[in-house]
């Protein structure tokens, strides 16, 4: 299990973030500077015990609407090879050192993880306790093949991934489509949670600026357009 240390980042994530933010297809702030603060997420362990896996979610409260944004990220003790264009920045942590922090979707880890997330191979964690199952966060899996090799299986290829106004395209095992929703659309109670044909997804909840508790989904397996 992977150990929370709190501790000092400089600079923050959110600082990070508000950098970041603003270079990526599906934000949606124009040209206003976002002001990022945090809302929810979870956690994924690496089997391998070398990158830190988060799936953040943060709250642009700079325009006249805030806007919910789904940012999972990686946190690697030296750069990923062949993934420059996926680096979010670096930082220094008050207990590990210089982390390389890069955009989730485009790290073969964390999309290995979400997949076994979503077949019931891996369990989310607190974003912010050690140790801790998150049980709010929910999945499912209808599909018959399996998604992922063995937990241990060594991953370092960068992934290509295809963003648009609102999400993140990540090609899947059988001709499937991952698909990340960046920006976070709330579902009333009651309200159907997944597109038709959907065979897998991640949902969980997250707070508003003045505190009110939203669910949304996070990611969706879609199945083969080719049938």
């Amino acid at each position: 299990m992977a150990v929370i240390h709190h501790t000092v980042l400089k600079p923050t994530k959110l600082e990070l973030l508000t950098s970041w933010l603003p270079t990526r297809p599906w934000y949606a702030g124009g040209t206003v500077p976002p002001e990022p603060v945090k809302a929810g997420g979870f956690r994924l362990d690496d089997p391998q015990g070398e990158v830190g896996i988060e799936f953040m979610v943060v709250t642009d409260t700079a325009g006249p609407r805030p806007t919910a944004y789904l940012v999972p990220l990686t946190y690697r003790g030296a750069p990923l090879e062949g993934a420059e264009r996926a680096l979010v920045g670096t930082m220094e942590h008050g207990v590990l050192g210089r982390r390389w922090v890069y955009d989730g979707c485009q790290d073969p880890v964390l999309v290995a993880r979400l997949l076994a997330l979503i077949e019931g191979r891996a369990q989310a964690q607190a974003q912010s306790a050690s140790d801790t199952p998150d049980r709010e966060i929910t999945r499912s899996y209808t599909g018959d093949a399996p998604l992922t090799a063995s937990p241990t299986e060594s991953l370092t290829a960068p992934v290509t991934a295809i963003d648009d106004r609102d999400g993140t395209a990540l090609a899947a095992p059988h001709g499937t489509t991952l698909r990340v929703q960046r920006v976070l659309t709330p579902v009333p109670d009651g309200a159907p949670l997944l597109p038709p044909g959907a065979t897998g997804h991640v949902a969980g909840p997250w707070l508003t600026p003045a505190g009110a508790r939203q669910q949304s989904l996070f990611a969706v397996l879609l199945p083969d357009p080719r049938g």
